[in-house]
């Protein structure tokens, strides 16, 4: 099952039905905190979890979960398609999925733009990352180093080490961010 769909199905269906985070964790028995990790996918929720978020948001599980595994052999999205994600309320980076079409996938391709003044606090989660500066200038933090990257640099990471993507710099920066979700 595609964690990422599955988060922005949960968070779209809230948002249609004008819920907030903490009437949703109300009605499904859960914590804020816990729902926007969810929305954020940042962790996985069970089955029985996830059927009693579908029921809090007025849905059948069944169709919660309708179509996570569609596998198309190829997707093409244009660049007036790309989906805009909200990863990290926090966060003034725009994320927007490069992939969004292929619901059961390994990777998720994300064109990140990192404003200018963008400092995060580093975190973690489960599965490895690539990136690549295509304009501008970043810095990364990674456990206890931090790189200067420009355009044209790339690291490859595991994601489970703390890890901050900033822009303390003049001008907006845009990376192309690959996340390989779990390990085989």
């Amino acid at each position: 099952m595609n964690l990422i769909e599955l988060a922005q199905r949960l968070r779209q269906l809230r948002l249609d039905r004008g819920y907030t985070l903490e009437d949703v964790a109300q009605r499904s028995g859960q914590t804020k905190s816990w729902l926007s990790r969810v929305e954020n996918f940042r962790i996985t929720p069970s089955l029985s979890s996830l059927a009693e978020l579908a029921n809090a948001l007025g849905v059948s599980t069944a169709s919660l979960l309708e179509g996570l595994d569609d596998r198309p052999q190829i997707v093409c999205v244009r660049h007036d398609q790309r989906q805009r994600i909200q990863r990290d309320p926090d966060s003034m980076i725009e994320y927007y999925s490069l992939a969004h079409e292929r619901t059961h996938r390994t990777m998720d391709p994300f064109l990140l733009n990192v404003p200018s003044g963008e400092i995060r606090e580093p975190r973690t989660h489960e599965g490895e990352e690539f990136l690549i500066v295509l304009k501008g200038r970043v810095q990364f933090i990674y456990g206890d180093e931090t790189f200067t990257l420009t355009k044209g640099d790339s690291l490859y990471f595991d994601s489970e080490v703390e890890h901050a993507l900033r822009n303390p710099y003049a001008n907006d920066a845009e990376v192309l961010c690959l996340f390989r979700l779990g390990r085989e």
